[in-house]
């Protein structure tokens, strides 16, 4: 009986060795950076305790750069989830050419984001770029827009190339749970006269909640740590206006070489990751009581 209470334990040893090994000795390591004034630049390396902590507080480059991600990550959750929804509810619906209507919306999510990026990019390049010539084609704009060089216009782009790249996931994941949800529901419902507003409200919508906030945690923890689409797009640019909080994470530690500093940084975005992954954890657990 000893040997048997003891065998799940020793069959959950690797895994857990992994998740030592891959997770926590980094993030310990890096949270003993983080307690340094460490800079490969100057070689300096001097216990500081928490001041780097202390200086991300009053340091306004980095209060900006979490101000951008938290706006990214609410424009961007809100339309990918709209548009997922949407992609989702006509995948289901369909009879006919629902293998390739499938394969055809999933294209975007599996092109590597560099290369989407890079695509997109190009797509407003103020010259060349197709937008401008769309735009100029329906007589709604007298001149060429520089897309990528005006704050705001830049930020349209990023959140279009983003939603264009990712709500193909979103609806993969909402599909899967309309796929869940039992056709006997809607027919008992069309039998006490339910309409298709009160199907989706009363049966799709609360059945696909759980779903929605899977989907919503996917999302929410990569718009997070967004860096390469916008790296390859505007490197942050222009004049910093679309520096997230990854890439000034980047800058300070691999071309500052601050990495002390840039370790804090770290840590910080690693707090906020976890925070809104506890959030929507809690968010699934409750719905499943």
């Amino acid at each position: 009986m000893g040997a048997n209470r003891k065998l799940p334990y020793l069959l959950l040893l690797p895994a857990l060795a992994v998740i030592v090994l891959v997770l926590l000795v980094p993030l310990g390591y890096c949270f003993y950076l983080s307690l340094f004034k460490h800079s490969l630049g100057t070689g300096i390396r001097d216990f500081i305790g928490l001041n780097n902590y202390i200086a991300l507080l009053g340091d306004h480059r980095f209060t900006a750069s979490v101000f951008r991600t938290m706006l990214f990550v609410s424009v961007t959750l809100t339309l990918e989830i709209s548009v997922g929804f949407g992609l989702a509810l006509m995948m289901h619906s369909l009879v006919r050419g629902r293998g390739l209507v499938r394969a055809v919306v999933m294209i975007p999510w599996a092109v590597p984001t560099v290369i989407a990026a890079m695509i997109w990019g190009w797509m407003f390049n103020d010259r060349l770029g197709l937008a401008n010539r769309l735009l100029d084609l329906v007589g709604l704009i007298p001149a060429p827009l520089v897309w990528l060089a005006d704050p705001a216009l830049t930020w349209t782009a990023i959140v279009m190339a983003e939603v264009w790249k990712t709500a193909p996931f979103v609806a993969l994941i909402i599909l899967a749970g309309l796929q869940m949800i039992p056709i006997e529901l809607y027919q008992a419902a069309e039998v006490d006269g339910a309409g298709a507003f009160q199907k989706f409200r009363m049966i799709t919508l609360p059945l696909l909640w759980p779903t929605i906030l899977l989907a919503l945690l996917f999302r929410t923890i990569d718009a997070l740590r967004v860096f390469d689409l916008i790296m390859v797009m505007t490197g942050g640019g222009p004049a910093g206006s679309t520096e997230v909080l990854s890439l000034y994470n980047y800058k300070t530690l691999f071309s500052h070489l601050d990495f002390g500093y840039g370790s804090a940084m770290s840590m910080a975005l690693f707090l906020l990751v976890m925070s809104f992954s506890l959030v929507y954890v809690r968010m699934m657990a409750r719905r499943a009581l």
